[in-house]
């Protein structure tokens, strides 16, 4: 293990790591930059390359153009930290893999997908991947996790014990995000590492992940646009007419190629539609909901402060469903899943599926308050007697993700569950 000196907090997909390792001769961790992929990797590994080191980045990168195995001789398993600097390092990789054949050999982190064919073989059978994320609130101990979603689809679950996060430490945690650096600093403090990153994207990621220089007005009013149309299925023409009511404009083609790039540096995730089988003919919506990879990436992009949050609570609904999106995609994730959203002519919706790959599945509401959890808990009923059953199944569960204190069972068999009681 890698000493860095920091006291490490264990990450969900740390046990889908150590699984990889077992299994794979290498693993491919990928994620937003500051999400924690180096410092969870560093538990594993027994050597290290940290290819952005600038001392040695040079010599390392003057290393993989002559002779990339010499940076791949080290304790295995060995971490080399953003390989897509020297993309000529996946080929290999792979090549070492094939000769050693061994499992655990190497893992790499990337915070960028490298661009187009620079690599001759997909990996596919000697690097296994995994996606990591910024910390859900499990993982940043700020829920208690006496809710755990793999005891809902097991049908164990058992009531829960109240959430202590008040609707104000709710607006906080948003703001601040899941960015690992955040929880060691004061809360005066915190709240400037979403904005730095934010920064960071619009000064230098977004050009440097494929050397295009793109307009750091562009990317701004970019990124306030998806934020002011977060967890909503907003087309791209829509992000366009934003732009007019700004100082620059932007083509379809140009904002097709901004987007990708901010793809490519895993700040947006958005959230796919489900299309299951249905019991009659019903049109669905097949557009993808918008998101970030973290919440605080749109309250830092619109510089809204968490007191200005709890004054709009139109706003604070949609930063707070982009919140559940992101712990539970953590979630769904460690349970062999992921997370989709649901919606069909009749305006009947979802905000959340988890669809496990075992075939397994529950519909889940986001709610703030408690007022709407009665609509929210028929909705749910109502979209799971329009699903073909003897082709999906039935629902695992269904449950209204709230910012509320108590977690139950209702007599309809509906779970009410505060984002602060929930756990992988």
């Amino acid at each position: 293990m890698v000493n860095n000196g920091l006291e490490y907090l264990p990450r969900i997909s740390d046990r889908q790591l150590d699984r990889k390792l077992h299994t794979s001769g290498a693993v491919l961790i990928t994620g937003c930059k500051w999400c924690g992929k180096t410092m969870s990797a560093e538990q594993f590994a027994k050597s290290v390359v940290y290819m952005q080191d600038p001392d040695k980045s040079a010599s390392y990168l003057a290393m993989a153009d002559t002779k990339p195995s010499l940076l791949l001789d080290g304790a295995e398993p060995r971490l080399i930290d953003e390989w897509q600097m020297a993309p000529v390092l996946w080929d290999a990789v792979r090549h070492e893999v094939d000769q050693r054949r061994a499992q655990g050999q190497f893992i790499l982190t990337g915070s960028a997908v490298p661009i187009d064919n620079v690599s001759s073989h997909t990996g596919t059978g000697r690097i296994s991947r995994m996606k990591m994320r910024t910390m859900s609130l499990f993982e940043s101990k700020e829920s208690n996790g006496s809710i755990s979603l793999k005891a809902l689809f097991d049908g164990t679950q058992q009531e829960g014990v109240a959430s202590h996060l008040s609707i104000e430490e709710i607006s906080y945690l948003i703001c601040r995000g899941g960015w690992p650096m955040s929880l060691s600093l004061p809360r005066e403090y915190a709240l400037d590492v979403a904005r730095d990153y934010v920064d960071a994207i619009i000064e230098e990621e977004v050009s440097r992940v494929d050397g295009i220089e793109r307009n750091p007005q562009r990317v701004l009013t970019l990124l306030r646009s998806i934020s002011r149309n977060i967890c909503t299925m907003a087309t791209n023409t829509t992000i366009i007419d934003d732009f007019k009511g700004s100082k620059t404009s932007i083509s379809m083609t140009t904002l097709d190629s901004y987007l990708n790039a901010l793809r490519r540096i895993f700040v947006i995730e958005d959230i796919p539609a489900w299309s299951p089988s249905m019991r009659s003919r019903t049109a669905l919506r097949t557009s993808s909901k918008r998101n970030f990879v973290d919440p605080s990436i749109a309250a830092a992009s619109l510089r809204i402060s968490p007191e200005r949050l709890l004054h709009d609570f139109n706003t604070f609904g949609f930063m707070f469903e982009s919140l559940c999106d992101r712990d539970m995609r953590v979630y769904a994730q460690a349970n062999d899943g992921d997370i989709y959203h649901y919606r069909d002519k009749n305006e009947l919706e979802a905000d959340i599926i988890v669809a496990l790959r075992d075939g397994r599945w529950a519909p889940v509401e986001v709610k703030l308050g408690n007022k709407q959890i009665e609509e929210a808990a028929a909705h749910l009923i109502k979209l799971s007697e329009k699903i073909d059953s003897e082709k999906m199944g039935r629902p695992s569960f269904m449950m209204v993700l709230t910012a509320g204190e108590f977690a139950y069972q209702r007599k309809d068999g509906v779970w009410v569950v505060p984002l602060g009681c929930l756990k992988d």
